[in-house]
């Protein structure tokens, strides 16, 4: 499942899986894309690693990403243990 985090003013999305368990460690998926002409570029980063696979963004675009969600870390694991922002808002 996906669940929204943020969209950026150039109508990037930023969504964010669920809570899953590899390896003894809890992941979660991070999703990130832009509409572009003809389709859509996009990203992936896997935490807590920090592991990106990229489809299209810059290097600058990529460190940028990073850096929000590296701020926002531990509200994406609250709302991925919890459903989501929309259940995580009714605690």
């Amino acid at each position: 499942m996906k669940y929204p985090f943020m969209t950026l003013p150039d109508e990037t999305e930023i969504t964010h899986s669920s809570i899953y368990e590899e390896n003894n460690c809890e992941k979660i998926t991070v999703y990130i894309e832009r509409p572009v002409e003809g389709g859509f570029i996009n990203a992936t980063c896997i935490l807590p690693e920090y592991s990106w696979q990229n489809n299209g963004f810059s290097d600058d675009e990529i460190k940028e990403y990073q850096d929000i969600i590296s701020k926002g870390v531990h509200v994406i694991y609250k709302f991925a243990r919890q459903g989501g922002f929309g259940n995580a808002a009714n605690f």
